[in-house]
């Protein structure tokens, strides 16, 4: 019988995070709680900067963003907010990582947790994934499940099944 697996990566459509970004800028720059405190949101690369007057409207500026996010199916925990920072003239500023790829130590984390949850599977440890390998469907479907009912603090999903 053939080997079956399935790889655990965790990836962000940067393309969904791109309009989330837009999106909660429009509403930003339309809601009447943001006039006058110069609140805003920038993308780059892998971060996203948000900039305002008040500690008070940069969270509610982070809800907002929040809420695009997640419309667009854009996992939270991809979303990792820095420190909120003072920046110039009194305003305050905080950046926001994208997280991407899954670490060697959240890897190795998961990959124990997989083969203690089912024994009879091999786990294999591929950069910034962890592939899962099986003879019996079953025991990858199990895999899964194992992982979906623990919080790594990451962003998971599962690609390659075959």
């Amino acid at each position: 019988m053939a080997q079956s697996s399935f790889d655990i990566v965790s990836e962000v459509d940067l393309q969904e995070v791109r309009n989330a970004v837009d999106q909660a800028s429009r509403e930003i720059h339309q809601r009447f709680d943001f006039k006058n405190t110069d609140t805003s949101l920038t993308l780059d690369d892998e971060k996203i900067e948000l900039h305002s007057a008040t500690e008070d409207r940069l969270k509610a500026a982070y809800q907002v963003l929040q809420e695009k996010a997640i419309r667009r199916e854009v996992p939270l925990k991809a979303l990792q907010p820095g420190e909120v920072q003072p920046a110039a003239k009194g305003s305050v500023r905080q950046t926001i990582s994208l997280v991407t790829g899954i670490s060697d130590e959240k890897a190795k984390e998961i990959s124990k947790h997989v083969r203690q949850a089912v024994p009879k599977i091999q786990t294999q440890i591929q950069g910034a994934q962890v592939r899962v390998m099986s003879k019996s469907k079953d025991d990858l479907q199990a895999a899964i499940r194992a992982v979906k009912e623990h919080d790594f603090g990451i962003a998971l999903q599962f690609t390659n099944y075959r």
